[in-house]
């Protein structure tokens, strides 16, 4: 039975746990794609976990150690249609990949087309929130906003959001169809939207945290000897370098003194850093790892005070740690 307070999607009636799951890694980014029958029955034991926010992209493709294309919507589409009733499915729009580089389009032709494809291959007739991926700087905030509450008056999405946004760009979109929620890179090492809290406060917005725990870098599980497959994005974001490492150190030797204090993991520490700092926060941490599935969805339990909060906030005012995204 999950006991933590649940927290509400802004501007509509969607309430979900405190932790989400971040479903990217099942297909895309971190290695080979899990195999179909393991990410099925990863998604389905995640939701009797406790989960209820499940984050999915149409760009989270990719390719199992078999040769098997793995595509992310559809992965959630299948094992979650038997609790659609009791799940939150975020999918979001926007971007192709072509190489390494993210290329926006948010042309109106290339979203109705990607929602009809979405809802195919999610199997559901309406999307309960869809991101734009990335700014497009081709298309204004208004065009984009316009054709989103278009697909709310058509009934095929039940709300909007904008991922990697900023402040102008969401106050322009919200005056012309309320944005819900804003999903953004957020961690101890990545803290440069926190100027956004302000706004979300002011327009009531919800703020997802991805890579919460800066691509697993906070979970402590990793030392400048880990290795990765030549496709994992991580072999090229300077946390991992020996500088990341060594900058950090001051910061992991804090975080594993609160864990042991709160008989909690680092990454719990991670999470509950931002779950208990403001309200409004929802992480969607991301793992295939079942045991590190569990673990972080307790993380909407451990409480930190708001002292503890202050204290790795003044460290983190004090240290440099290089992270991918970085400002």
């Amino acid at each position: 039975m999950v006991k933590m307070k649940k927290r509400k999607i802004a501007k509509t009636d969607l309430s979900v746990n405190p932790v989400g799951l971040g479903c990217m890694g099942l297909s895309h980014a971190y290695g080979s794609a899990v195999s179909r029958d393991y990410a099925i029955d990863f998604l389905k034991e995640s939701f009797n976990e406790g989960y209820n926010f499940f984050d999915t992209a149409e760009v989270y493709v990719g390719m199992t150690k078999s040769g098997d294309i793995s595509n992310n919507e559809e992965l959630v589409g299948e094992a979650l249609k038997s609790y659609r009733n009791d799940v939150v499915i975020a999918s979001k729009f926007g971007i192709r990949i072509d190489g390494t580089s993210l290329v926006p389009d948010s042309s109106p032709e290339a979203i109705h087309k990607s929602i009809r494809w979405t809802l195919e291959r999610l199997d559901i007739d309406c999307l309960d929130l869809y991101y734009q991926h990335r700014i497009d700087p081709k298309v204004e905030p208004e065009v984009v906003a316009e054709e989103m509450q278009k697909l709310i008056d058509d009934g095929l999405i039940r709300a909007w959001g904008i991922s990697e946004t900023t402040e102008d760009y969401l106050r322009r979109a919200n005056e012309i169809c309320p944005v819900s929620a804003i999903q953004n890179r957020y961690s101890m090492l990545a803290r440069w939207h926190e100027n956004l809290f302000p706004v979300c406060e002011e327009l009531d917005v919800t703020f997802v945290a991805f890579s919460p725990m800066a691509n697993g870098f906070l979970t402590g599980l990793y030392n400048p000897n880990s290795t990765f497959e030549d496709i994992d994005y991580r072999n090229d974001m300077p946390q991992y370098s020996e500088d990341g490492f060594k900058s950090a150190n001051q910061l992991m030797e804090l975080l594993t003194s609160i864990a042991r204090d709160k008989n909690a993991t680092l990454a719990q520490i991670s999470l509950a850093w931002m779950i208990c700092k403001k309200d409004y926060i929802i992480p969607i941490p991301g793992t295939t790892s079942i045991d590190n599935m569990k673990s972080n969805f307790k993380a909407g339990d451990v409480k930190l005070s708001v002292s503890t909060i202050n204290e790795i906030d003044d460290l983190l005012d004090k240290i440099n740690v290089p992270v991918f995204g970085g400002h």
